[in-house]
């Protein structure tokens, strides 16, 4: 898991890795993320990192091909310098139904082709791009994570159930050994985007900081031989 601070208050990316795979086949689901980072920007030139630009906006990808939108202004210290998240959808209008009126999050910007949602003012939006063709989730699909109160994601599961929505796992209690044991639920929505609600009492002991972690993410890369 990676981001700008602690999962609880922070959009995190989490980042897995298959051994013996160099490459993803993407799909047209994900357009990106956006940060406020001039200092990213900065990091990037130091670094020789190309940065490109689109609409107005620029723009890093990843090795694996994934766009960051850079907006180009001092990064927040007071607040999670992820803006939002881009997913694609083929019929906007359908997919705000779901996702505001379905899974109850706030619009708080609508377009003809986009529209922009969330749970609150001070945490990462969700962004809906009407492409105006099917999505194709290819190989490089992932999916996106919520936490709720454990009372309310029955709550959202009968929801789901009545309006004869997608369910891919129907809540269920998974183990991690040596932390905790938490609650999820796993839907997809009109364009077969996975989201996941993970109960937040059993999450936030889940998600906190381990102070290691780096060296035991440098230890790691150093000892893997599967790309050598």
């Amino acid at each position: 898991m990676v981001g700008y601070g602690p999962e609880d208050d922070h959009f995190v990316v989490e980042l897995t890795y298959n051994y013996g795979i160099t490459h993803y086949e993407q799909g047209n689901d994900f357009r990106g993320i956006t940060i406020q980072s001039s200092e990213a920007l900065k990091r990037a030139a130091a670094a020789n990192w190309p940065v490109k630009e689109s609409d107005g906006l620029k723009f890093v990808e990843a090795p694996g091909g994934y766009k960051f939108y850079i907006i180009d202004k001092p990064q927040p210290t007071d607040k999670d310098p992820v803006k939002q998240v881009s997913l694609a959808c083929s019929n906007l209008t359908r997919s705000v139904e779901y996702w505001n009126g379905l899974l109850n999050l706030k619009i708080y910007e609508k377009k003809d082709k986009s529209a922009v949602l969330g749970f609150a003012e001070d945490q990462a939006k969700l962004e809906l791009v009407d492409i105006g063709e099917p999505v194709n989730h290819a190989k490089a699909y992932g999916r996106i994570a919520f936490s709720c109160p454990f009372d309310e994601q029955p709550i959202i599961d009968e929801k789901v159930r009545k309006a004869n929505g997608k369910i891919l796992t129907p809540l269920i209690s998974l183990d991690t050994p040596g932390k905790a044991t938490v609650r999820v639920i796993i839907l997809a929505d009109p364009d077969d985007h996975e989201i996941c609600f993970v109960d937040d009492e059993s999450f936030r002991q889940l998600s906190q900081v381990d102070p290691n972690s780096d060296a035991d993410l440098d230890k790691y890369i150093k000892a893997d031989k599967s790309r050598a």
